[in-house]
């Protein structure tokens, strides 16, 4: 194992979302926070420590489900680490502004896990 589990953890959380206007108005109630990040194609929310994203249905990075992110220091090595466990990559490594690393990968049951680097 090249990472401690002391240094991993789930932190992000992204949600697709039918109508981005009607999920930011009950994700802001449930939260009690207003949305940090808002633009036509994401809404994100800072709240006790996790970010809360919602993504349009049908966008290029929009999930199918709700995809929780793990943190990680180091992405490529966590993706080479879960795939000679037996994992697939279901998205490669990526930026997507900032620096931030995003992929994915998808467990011998088909869950799909998200892996985030910030830089």
């Amino acid at each position: 194992m090249t990472t401690s589990s002391s240094t991993l953890g789930i932190k992000t959380v992204l949600h697709p979302v039918s109508d981005l206007a009607e999920a930011k108005a009950v994700y802001a109630a449930l939260l009690g926070v207003a949305p940090q990040t808002d633009t036509p194609y994401y809404v994100g929310f800072e709240a006790g420590g996790q970010h809360i994203g919602l993504v349009p249905s049908g966008a290029p990075q929009a999930p199918s489900t709700s995809l929780a992110y793990w943190h990680v220091p180091d992405i490529e090595a966590k993706l080479a680490e879960l795939t000679a466990a037996g994992a697939t990559v279901g998205q490669p490594a990526q930026d997507v502004g900032g620096g931030r690393l995003v992929a994915t990968v998808t467990d011998l049951d088909g869950n799909v896990l998200g892996l985030i680097q910030d830089r």
